[in-house]
């Protein structure tokens, strides 16, 4: 892509995000029908317990999944931005947490892949972390548990232009 393309396109994209508005202007009390005049339609709806929980997820070049909790009611409980170091280490290694789990609180990942000294399936999620841009790796066995997690570096900021 050329440089005044790729300007152009990042100009629309920042463009559209302000238009969304940001995880802030998400309160507790708002109306489902309000989050979606002011997000637009999720990227996916996730039944819990309690509700549904409206995922907007930005993978998988962006760095941001936002998740809506919803109650009952049709009334937002929580909104938050879930790529970020907190949330990572609520991941549990010691096999309670499976793929599902993953899925319903961080939405799909920017890719699936594997790995030769592995034997499963490894999500990786683009995040922003201390300014930097980061990955995020969730190893699952051939049962679809989770058996490790860990951050690493994302390696697009060690390409060089040409």
């Amino acid at each position: 892509m050329q440089p005044r393309a790729l300007r152009w396109t990042g100009l629309a994209v920042a463009a559209l995000l302000a238009a969304c508005g940001t995880v802030e202007s998400l309160k507790p009390g708002m109306t489902r029908d309000e989050v979606m005049a002011r997000w637009g339609q999720p990227t996916r709806v996730v039944p819990l317990a309690f509700g549904e929980r409206l995922q907007y997820v930005y993978q998988p070049f962006g760095q941001e999944t936002v998740m809506v909790d919803i109650d009952p009611a049709g009334r937002v409980v929580q909104a938050r931005q879930v790529l970020n170091e907190r949330d990572f280490a609520r991941i549990s290694t010691q096999g309670d947490w499976t793929g599902a789990d993953i899925d319903r609180e961080f939405g799909p990942p920017a890719s699936v892949g594997s790995v030769g000294n592995w034997d499963g399936p490894v999500l990786t999620y683009r995040w922003r972390g201390g300014m930097v841009d980061q990955m995020f790796y969730v190893y699952l066995d051939r049962a679809g548990v989770v058996r490790r997690a860990h951050a690493g570096m994302d390696p697009r900021q060690f390409r060089q232009e040409r």
